[in-house]
């Protein structure tokens, strides 16, 4: 009764095996068999002469010790030996100076020795479970999964895939705009496979800017064929993205192409994105042309380029400021984010007009005050003075600060 037993174990940790996800079944005989080893090994002092055969679909495990015949009474290591009337037991055909497979019942390495084997299987399985998963997703990086939610904390998120495999949503990598349920599907990308502890831990996001490549490879066929190339990328989440791409085919519009007939491809993606209002542009290697492109809607007069330091200073009329920098600073910030250039806006100054770039003042401003208004589009003194209250406190100085600035400022004209 007791090798019964113990072979109605044996089929339930082959089941368990069977169940495993991400694990091919090359693999799992390999560590079936070498777990087995490591306990005969352990048992007998070798494995060398053992035939280990596994038979995972059955569910049982057939072990042979190979013995050498000898002339009985000259048995001088049983282990490696046996002698002729034992082994005619066996094989009745067999001669000495042959060998003979003695089957070896599981149930007979007594308890300890299946308790060890059983602890070294779990641990296999864990680790080769751990080592699947972390191969899979890190073959998925950047790639959209879908999970429903499982768990809501307050610093995170947890999704479970098809396969029940746990997905991390922390809150910095969820649009501001996003409110999930228990149970809703929800999508993300793959931002990246954590492995603290040899635990690993799958990062999802849907701030992520390949997010947003994502849905329009989805959304627009031409871009998942390859007629069309998103070049460049820059979001807010929530709130603003622009995109530049670049058409392969000259008969292809490609801003036309991802926006749709009369956005319909595009307005898919808003929603998935919590209407964040995205800006589709024409790529151009000309980085005139493209500062000019990633500033609108606005109109820009000229512009001025430091190619070895990545800086430029853009020159508008005083009505395209406020379009240039866009609300709450994101259309320049988008912008110099999508070029790779430092952007500095400037107020065009009208011949006859009294006016200051602020640079002017740096003997009596600090430079970091000045280069903090001008981020915000605010390149003179008048500029400045005329600001609405709700423009200058985007830019986040004390109040003493302000009102010395502005006092520095308005001795300017009084003067």
């Amino acid at each position: 009764m007791a090798r019964k037993a113990e072979t109605v174990n044996m089929v339930d940790q082959f089941a368990e095996f069977k169940e495993l996800k991400n694990i091919d079944k090359t693999m799992m005989i390999s560590v079936l068999e070498e777990s087995f080893r490591n306990v005969l090994a352990k048992m007998f002092g070798t494995d060398e002469n053992f035939d280990v055969i596994m038979n995972p679909d059955k569910g049982d495990c057939e072990i042979y010790q190979n013995l050498r015949v000898v002339p009985d009474g000259e048995v001088e290591n049983k282990d490696m030996e046996i002698g002729l009337t034992a082994a005619r037991e066996i094989d009745p055909e067999c001669e000495l100076g042959e060998e003979v497979a003695k089957q070896i019942f599981f149930e007979k390495f007594g308890r300890r020795a299946i308790l060890n084997l059983r602890q070294t299987l779990q641990s296999k399985i864990l680790d080769l479970q751990k080592e699947a998963l972390t191969a899979k997703f890190k073959a998925l990086e950047g790639e959209i999964v879908s999970g429903e939610v499982h768990q809501i904390w307050k610093r995170e998120i947890l999704l479970l895939d098809e396969d029940q495999n746990e997905l991390i949503m922390p809150k910095e990598e969820q649009i501001p705009g996003d409110f999930f349920r228990k149970g809703d599907v929800v999508r993300a990308v793959v931002a990246r496979v954590e492995n603290p502890n040899n635990n690993p831990k799958i990062i999802v996001s849907r701030t992520d800017e390949r997010f947003l490549r994502r849905l329009f490879e989805q959304e627009v066929p031409e871009i998942h064929d390859g007629l069309i190339t998103i070049k460049k990328v820059a979001r807010k989440p929530g709130q603003c993205a622009k995109i530049a791409v670049e058409s392969y085919d000259d008969r292809i519009d490609p801003v036309g192409a991802c926006v749709g007939v009369k956005g319909s491809r595009i307005h898919g993606i808003v929603r998935e994105l919590r209407n964040e209002n995205i800006d589709v542009i024409n790529y151009t290697s000309n980085p005139q042309l493209f500062i000019q492109r990633a500033l609108s809607p606005a109109k820009i007069s000229s512009i001025r380029l430091n190619a070895e330091e990545k800086k430029a200073e853009v020159f508008l009329h005083p009505d395209e400021v406020s379009l240039a920098i866009g609300k709450g600073g994101y259309n320049i910030y988008l912008a110099t984010q999508l070029t790779g250039y430092s952007i500095d806006v400037y107020r065009d100054i009208e011949e006859g007009e009294e006016d200051i770039y602020l640079d002017e003042f740096r003997d009596e401003i600090d430079e970091w005050v000045i280069d903090t208004l001008k981020d915000l589009g605010l390149g003179t003194a008048k500029a400045v003075l005329n600001a609405s209250p709700e423009v200058l406190e985007q830019a986040d100085l004390e109040e003493e600060t302000l009102q010395n600035l502005l006092s520095v400022l308005r001795a300017e004209f009084e003067d």
